[in-house]
């Protein structure tokens, strides 16, 4: 076995081709689209800026990239493959079976779902103990976190495996125990993301006001502590327990909507225009590169005080001796 494989090449498919690439990998891709190989070139090359301000591992360069003709010509002979089709089921329960019946006997298999369950992706799968849901955050080459999450027929030796394989290249395997639609993370950005939708129709405030809600304040603290550790140091030295004590109440008030309103013309129009004002006359790529550059430095300024993300960088750089 000789190589990493992707399958399916957009936005999170890239971003693994791009990590994969700048961990010092051998990457081949497939992807069925128009002009899929010059997107997904173009994709690394917008990502491969930032990857060197962090560092690369010797050897790492987009030279070892290579696009595949075939799905079974880019998976014979990998030892690790990630899945990265649109969210529909059926569609990836088929093309998991397919892969497996491509791959070697042993390869690691994963998929980047956000919110499908193992057990049923896995059912129509050749040998389905070597997969696992490892679903990353996007960008994938910059964002250490990937969800890890066994099926019923994955063994327990897949998930260490899976484990090491993601530490090694640099990410946050966080095993997620319990088989769950949407995992954990989706699961905490949905309710946000319904509620903004909710505010933005009830025209209470705009996209840039909500995202300025977030950015200017418990985004920072997010960073390095998350949501349970910052309530636990609002109260005060008695912590968590005095906390709920004092705020707990609050949370019977009906300040919040669970159910997502329905998305009509209306609320998508002020969604895109809300959107397009704040992008101003930035481009997408423009306006990656200046969340790469951002997101780089925030990593770096954490590293020094082994927190977050931070910790995660440091580590690796120290593994592989990058300074």
């Amino acid at each position: 076995m000789s190589h990493a494989t992707v399958i399916g090449t957009g936005v999170i498919g890239a971003g693994w081709v791009s990590r994969l690439l700048a961990q010092g990998h051998d990457v081949v891709a497939w992807d069925p689209g128009t002009e899929a190989e010059r997107k997904l070139r173009e994709s690394v090359d917008t990502a491969w800026p930032a990857l060197e301000k962090i560092g690369l591992v010797k050897g790492a360069s987009k030279e070892r990239l290579c696009f595949a003709t075939t799905l079974a010509e880019a998976c014979g002979g990998a030892y690790f493959i990630q899945e990265n089709a649109p969210e529909r089921e059926e569609m990836k329960i088929d093309l998991l079976a397919e892969i497996s019946q491509a791959a070697p006997e042993d390869a690691l298999i994963g998929s980047s779902t956000s919110g499908f369950k193992p057990s049923v992706l896995q059912q129509k799968m050749v040998a389905p103990e070597r997969f696992v849901v490892s679903h990353p955050f996007n960008p994938v080459y910059l964002l250490p976190l990937v969800e890890v999450v066994g099926g019923e027929k994955t063994s327990a030796e897949t998930i260490e495996h899976a484990q090491e394989f993601f530490k090694a290249i640099g990410m946050h395997p966080l095993h997620v125990r319990n088989e769950i639609d949407g995992h954990l993370s989706d699961r905490l950005l949905e309710a946000i993301w319904r509620e903004i939708l909710h505010l933005v129709n009830d025209g209470v405030a705009t996209t840039g006001e909500l995202d300025q809600a977030i950015t200017y304040g418990p985004g920072l603290r997010w960073a390095f502590i998350g949501t349970n550790l910052t309530y636990h140091l609002a109260g005060g030295e008695t912590g968590m327990r005095h906390m709920l004590e004092q705020f707990g109440p609050a949370l019977k008030l009906p300040w919040t909507k669970l159910e997502a309103p329905e998305l009509n013309d209306q609320l998508i129009d002020r969604m895109v225009e809300g959107t397009q004002e704040q992008a101003g006359d930035k481009s997408i790529r423009e306006l990656e590169a200046l969340r790469d550059n951002c997101l780089v430095r925030i990593m770096e300024a954490l590293s020094e005080f082994e927190m977050g993300a931070g910790k995660v960088l440091s580590e690796h750089r120290e593994r592989h001796g990058i300074t």
